[in-house]
């Protein structure tokens, strides 16, 4: 899909992988729906941003989710391009998971992305064009000690996405998963953490991509319809 004109909803746009994303878009000609909680920096963000929307809506709603959609459709005019960047981490041992908390990180990181694309792809249809990104992670490809509820709802991510690509290539929608290495952004101080996970603590952290290294991947994932985009190369041979 060529970007220039589109109009695109990009979650989780107040910082981090979003905010970049947002900023590259918007860039490249598209008009851009921001999509968070935090209204200050969502509206500091859109003095930067020409065309730009913004939307301060709780994604584990789904009253919020269906009113961005409507909000969206009625300002431009139409949906082109979904970002479903929103998520937050929540690191655990199995033994320790907590059941409220891993519900809450199911609503934000796989509910609210099912749900929102469920509101957009009738729009789409109208087009018969649409691009849909939902970002994975690498540990969707992993076993890493610590982190298996935040990597099952990735891995799941991976199958809601690569179905859903399989149910609209009839219509012109192409759904594709982007799947980021360890990123520079404020994710991990943000990540809900129970007792001792096993997660980084006795490991080097390695050096991590910028967020406009992997709003990059998001945008060769917009322009080229593909169904998987890694962040690196070696990536893929994970879980191999």
């Amino acid at each position: 899909m060529k970007v220039p004109g589109k109009v695109a909803i990009v979650t989780g746009a107040s910082f981090g992988i979003g905010e970049s994303t947002a900023r590259l878009l918007s860039k490249r000609g598209a008009k851009v729906a921001l999509v968070a909680r935090s209204q200050e920096k969502l509206e500091k963000l859109s003095q930067e941003l020409p065309d730009s929307l913004v939307i301060v809506a709780d994604m584990t709603k789904e009253a919020d989710i269906k009113a961005i959609v409507k909000k969206v459709d009625s300002h431009f005019g139409g949906i082109d391009i979904l970002v479903n960047n929103a998520g937050r981490g929540y690191d655990a041992k199995v033994a320790d998971i907590e059941a409220g908390l891993f519900e809450e990180l199911f609503q934000l990181d796989l509910l609210a992305p099912a749900l929102i694309m469920k509101e957009v792809i009738p729009h789409m249809k109208k087009r018969q064009c649409g691009a849909i990104v939902n970002i994975s992670s690498g540990t969707a490809r992993m076993a890493i000690p610590g982190m298996s509820p935040y990597s099952s709802l990735k891995r799941a991510i991976v199958g809601l996405s690569l179905t859903a690509r399989e149910e609209l290539k009839e219509d012109g929608i192409a759904v594709s998963v982007v799947y980021p290495y360890i990123t520079k952004t404020a994710f991990e101080k943000n990540t809900i953490k129970t007792k001792e996970t096993g997660h980084w603590e006795d490991r080097e952290i390695p050096e991590g991509d910028t967020p406009e290294f992997v709003a990059e991947k998001i945008l060769e994932a917009i322009t080229s319809g593909a169904p998987e985009i890694f962040a690196h190369e070696w990536m893929k041979r994970m879980g191999k």
